[in-house]
């Protein structure tokens, strides 16, 4: 073989060996420029979430008045309260009262009959209460200046069959939208456990066929829990969701003391995942609406060391 040809390959040869050794080193050197220019998806920020905490007026177990109990959750960090009506028993004036010395907004009005007067009930009479009720909770929804009155819609069992359910539901709520449009407050229809609208698909189509911006869905996150999962309800109700209520569920203790007792846990502690519920409610835009949208608690209530707990354990999960 020809020296110099050889000198000349070997000269080559170490030219190129240095060459693959520095190689690796670029792309990691690109990689690590790369990173620095396109921040982690996982440290994205979470969206400024503007949901507005309430209770029901009922979990206040301390105060003498309406006024004192209004007071206690301002002082709390509270902003609303859902009422029960129509109720004899507590005046309207009174309410109207504590709303303007304290703040607290009655948001929300549940109405107090649809348990006892189904408007899926057999009996004419029966409905025809029922819609009357209707009609008063939404007039003192009004008067105190709530945005919706939760309605259970039907109660199936024996002898009430889901299909007349459906139906004789909706006819009397269509009966009574013109006077909801009339008042400006929404029929927000709940899920609970009445064995009705027992899918969100369901659910959905359920609000849709009432072809009203006043037929609404108020959605409990702990109320689905044991057949569901909450995330998914509300990525397919979506922009039907008026209101929350918010409340766990533990399917262990359902397993081992029962159906009820699931509800026995605290907020944060049961299987409802509020990691992916706030997800799913950030999707909707419920929790980012600029206006804020309320969420309401629904568990055990009690003094004011127990409902500052509530309000802590909502902070907690409105910020996962």
């Amino acid at each position: 073989m020809n020296p110099l040809p050889r000198r000349r390959f070997l000269q080559a040869a170490a030219t190129f060996a240095a060459a693959a050794a520095l190689a690796p080193r670029l792309p990691l050197a690109s990689a690590a420029q790369d990173a620095e220019k396109k921040p982690d998806p996982a440290l994205k920020p979470k969206p400024k979430r503007t949901l507005k905490k309430a209770v029901g007026l009922g979990m206040v177990g301390e105060g003498a008045t309406v006024l004192e109990k209004f007071q206690l959750l301002k002082d709390l960090g509270f902003e609303g309260v859902e009422v029960d009506r129509p109720d004899e028993a507590l005046p309207l004036a009174e309410l109207k009262q504590a709303q303007e010395k304290t703040g607290i907004r009655v948001h929300g009005v549940v109405d107090s009959v649809h348990w006892s007067l189904p408007l899926n009930s057999r009996d004419a009479g029966v409905r025809k209460k029922g819609v009357d009720g209707l009609v008063a909770a939404l007039d003192d929804a009004a008067a105190l200046g709530a945005v919706s009155v939760l309605l259970v819609p039907a109660v199936v069992n024996g002898d009430l069959p889901y299909d007349e359910a459906y139906a004789r539901s909706q006819e009397a709520i269509r009966e009574v939208l013109p006077h909801a449009a009339q008042v400006k407050v929404k029929i927000a229809v709940e899920n609970v456990w009445n064995g009705f609208l027992l899918s969100p698909l369901e659910a959905a189509r359920y609000v849709d066929e009432l072809k009203s911006e006043w037929a609404a869905f108020h959605f409990d996150v702990g109320n689905v829990v044991t057949y569901g999962r909450p995330e998914q309800w509300i990525r397919i109700l979506g922009k039907r969701i008026a209101k929350l209520h918010i409340k766990d569920y533990s399917n262990k203790k359902r397993d081992e003391q029962g159906r009820w007792k699931g509800f026995e846990v605290e907020l944060g502690e049961g299987d409802a995942g509020y990691a992916a519920v706030m997800a799913a409610l950030d999707e909707v835009g419920f929790s980012t609406a600029p206006g804020g949208n309320w969420a309401t608690a629904e568990v055990g209530g009690g003094d004011r060391k127990r409902l500052a707990q509530i309000a802590g354990q909502m902070d907690r999960l409105f910020s996962l």
